[in-house]
């Protein structure tokens, strides 16, 4: 039977991220959500039948929209360069709430291996396939190293572009760097140049 047209799944969605941030979705109570949504907890088994059900719905709310976003980043005939700096870019303009729901399965992941599993399983269909293939192009293309392993390529373009703009934006001013560290299209571009140079210096006599 269909759903009827309401606003009541997303404001449980909105809730229930509040909820989990502030208690972890194993402390949070699906009763406090109900009422923090304005609704009954007969709504939320209505709409997520268990508790990991509403998590993966908060995380996907989150994900499915920045994945729009970065197959649109990554897609098209742009060289291996331009399309991964968009992609930093668009790393760089996370909202508050995906910042949010990062942190959120950052926590999530490290505590329960069912979550984790699940996580992973949609990161592999999700964002880790949309760089693996602009990784692939990139290699044979000739940006990219040949003899650098395609896992650990994807790894390093991943890595390099995400978790340094999302920790710093986490920590905001208790970063340990302070102000050293540049932001917005400078540090897109700093990322992008260490990711296709390297930060070893060149054995002494080249240059």
């Amino acid at each position: 039977m269909a759903r009827p047209r309401t606003d009541i799944r997303p404001r449980l969605l909105e809730a229930a991220r509040a909820r989990f941030l502030a208690e972890g979705v194993d402390g949070a109570s699906l009763r406090s959500i109900a009422r923090d949504a304005g609704t009954s907890i007969g709504m939320v088994y209505y709409y997520f039948p268990t508790k990991d059900e509403l998590f993966h719905g908060v995380v996907e709310e989150v994900y499915a929209s920045l994945m729009a976003d970065l197959e649109e980043a990554l897609g098209g005939d742009a060289r291996f360069e331009a399309r991964i700096a968009a992609l930093y870019r668009r790393i760089a303009a996370m909202s508050t709430s995906e910042i949010d729901v990062f942190r959120l399965v950052v926590r999530e992941a490290l505590i329960s291996s069912e979550r984790l599993s699940r996580l992973v399983e949609r990161f592999k269909r999700g964002h880790v396939a949309l760089i693996m293939k602009a990784v692939a192009e990139g290699r044979r293309d000739g940006a990219l190293a040949p003899e650098v392993p395609l896992p650990l390529a994807v790894i390093a373009t991943g890595v390099l572009g995400i978790a340094p703009q999302v920790i710093l934006r986490a920590l905001g001013d208790r970063s340990p760097f302070g102000g050293a560290l540049p932001d917005g299209d400078a540090l897109v571009e700093a990322l992008l140049h260490v990711l296709m140079g390297g930060i070893g210096a060149p054995p002494k006599g080249r240059r």
